[in-house]
């Protein structure tokens, strides 16, 4: 058995894609599917295309419900407080702060909780030690 993706709908493709695109995931696939009007969209971090995301964009929909019956996807990242600072310095809320050098949460355009994780622990360092969390992540 291995891990293949993990699938989240989405309202707005272009604006998810760019947010993992600053996480760093690449597209690999994409499949539009007229008569079900619907497209997928599969991103993967480089060397590691084996574990992908999967955006699922219905045509048709109207908007969705922020469900807290999904988790979140994690990543790990070479230098926590870089990636946060290059996630703020493009507009995304860090929802909780690496204040531990380790794990930070952010959510992509659609509300969908991703979290950071160092491998290991960086030195805890400024802003992030005073930085507040700004809600659920």
């Amino acid at each position: 058995m291995k891990y293949l993706h993990t699938m989240i709908r989405v309202s707005d493709p272009a604006a998810t894609i760019r947010f993992f695109e600053l996480l760093g995931l690449e597209e690999v696939n994409r499949m539009d599917n007229a008569s079900g009007r619907y497209t997928l969209i599969f991103l993967a971090a480089p060397g590691d295309e084996a574990a992908q995301v999967e955006l699922t964009h219905n045509w048709d929909e109207a908007g969705y419900g922020e469900g807290r019956n999904f988790g979140h996807l994690a990543y790990q990242v070479d230098d926590i407080y870089a990636t946060c600072q290059r996630l703020m310095d493009n507009g995304i809320t860090i929802n909780r702060p690496p204040r531990d050098g380790h794990m930070a949460f952010v959510r992509s355009p659609d509300n969908i909780s991703v979290e950071l994780l160092q491998d290991g622990r960086l030195a805890p360092a400024e802003p992030w030690l005073s930085m507040p969390n700004t809600g659920h992540w």
